[in-house]
Order: structure tokens, then C-alpha cells, then sequence
């Protein structure tokens, strides 16, 4: 179930996090901007795809945006500190052009190794019926 949990905040971190980098880098932000841009759709995706999933389970608007906070909220939170943070001590990645191959590379090493240490947290949020166990425990009923 963490696995589970942690692959769909990989989804909407992911998507939001490529894209960030993508034109920050793109545009010639600085370094913090093109961070504070990649954490802010990553954010936006992540909850973007849980909001999407939970008004399918028939929710109103207002009840799914409150899931969706309580879900995924301290994943994404996570998973954007570890990739990010990676980013920024890989000597040129965040210099490096969409172009380059150090961009990806660090870019898929930060997603991997943010995915790594985000399982435990999903782990231990589930086990205490937070995160993503709140989003189970709607779908059941």
C-alpha cells in the first residue's frame, strides 16, 4: 500500500517537477526560482490527480480538496525536499540546459532516490490512518 501511495505521488511530483525544471531552466531562471517553480506544480499536479480520482468517488468539491490536502499533503512534501535537494548539490545540474544529458540524468536519479525514502514515510503515515489511508477508507464506503 506505501508503494502504491508513493508511486501516485511520484506521478503528480513527477509531472510537475519535469515540467518546472523544464522551463525554469528553459526560461534561464535562477536556480531558486526554477526550484520554486518545480515544487509549486508538483504540488499543483499532485493534488490536481487526487482531486481528479476522489470527485470520481462522488465527493463534492469542497470534501475532495480536503482529502486530497490530507493524502498527499506530507508525500509530496517529501518527495519535493529530497529531489530538489538533489538538484541543487549535483554540481551543474540546474545549469546544465534541458539539452544535457546531466539535467536528466540528475533529474531521474533525484525522482528515484526521492521515490526511495518517501516509501517509509507513506509507510508509517499509513499505518496510523493518515496520508493515504484516508483516501482507502473513502473508497471503501
Amino acid at each position: 500500500m506505501a508503494v502504491s501511495a508513493t508511486l501516485h505521488c511520484l506521478t503528480g511530483c513527477a509531472v510537475g517537477e519535469v515540467l518546472g525544471m523544464v522551463v525554469g531552466t528553459a526560461l534561464g531562471l535562477p536556480p531558486w526560482g526554477t526550484v520554486a517553480l518545480a515544487v509549486a506544480l508538483a504540488f499543483f499536479f499532485g493534488y490536481l490527480i487526487t482531486l481528479r480520482r476522489v470527485l470520481g468517488f462522488g465527493l463534492a468539491l469542497g470534501a475532495a480538496v480536503k482529502l486530497a490536502l490530507a493524502a498527499d499533503t506530507a508525500s509530496i512534501a517529501v518527495m519535493e525536499l529530497v529531489d530538489n535537494a538533489i538538484m541543487l548539490v549535483v554540481p551543474g545540474a540546474m545549469t546544465a540546459g534541458v539539452a544535457s544529458p546531466l539535467f536528466w540524468g540528475a533529474l531521474a536519479f533525484s525522482l528515484a532516490v526521492a521515490f526511495v525514502l518517501t516509501v517509509p514515510v507513506n509507510r508509517w503515515l499509513i499505518a496510523r490512518g493518515k496520508g493515504h489511508a484516508v483516501m482507502h477508507h473513502v473508497h471503501s464506503h
